[in-house]
């Protein structure tokens, strides 16, 4: 089972940049594809982006398409979603875990964990 810790969100202006990061510190993240979700307050938790194992295919739901980036460095146990223009919407806890990737699935499997929160906001 993996061991999941977010870091990297925070306040930000209107099309401002975040970088989250998720590690596992049992060091298994690299066998396992990896999905960031977000939860906003008052709505159910999404699945916004997914990647491979391997790094080689990923997944993004449309209105995040173009502005996040999800990436991974196995050798570092460590997954990456670099966030772009971001916009009020996009306000929400994030989260990494474990997931099902697949073309328009990005599924959990692993528990959620504190998540880092992300705030958009002037």
């Amino acid at each position: 089972q993996v061991q999941l810790v977010e870091s990297g969100g925070g306040l930000v202006q209107p099309g401002g940049s975040l970088r989250l990061s998720c590690v596992d510190s049992r060091q298994l993240l690299r066998y396992y594809a990896m999905g960031w979700f977000r939860q906003a307050p008052g709505k159910e938790r999404e699945g916004v982006a997914c990647i491979t194992a391997s790094g080689a295919w990923s997944y993004y739901i449309d209105n995040v398409k173009g502005r996040f980036t999800i990436s991974r460095h196995n050798a570092n146990n460590s997954a990456y979603l670099q966030m772009n223009d971001l916009q009020p919407d996009d306000t929400a806890v994030y989260y990494c875990a474990t997931a099902t990737c697949k073309p328009g699935i990005v599924e959990a499997i692993s528990d959620m964990t504190k998540g880092t929160q992300v705030t958009v906001s002037s």
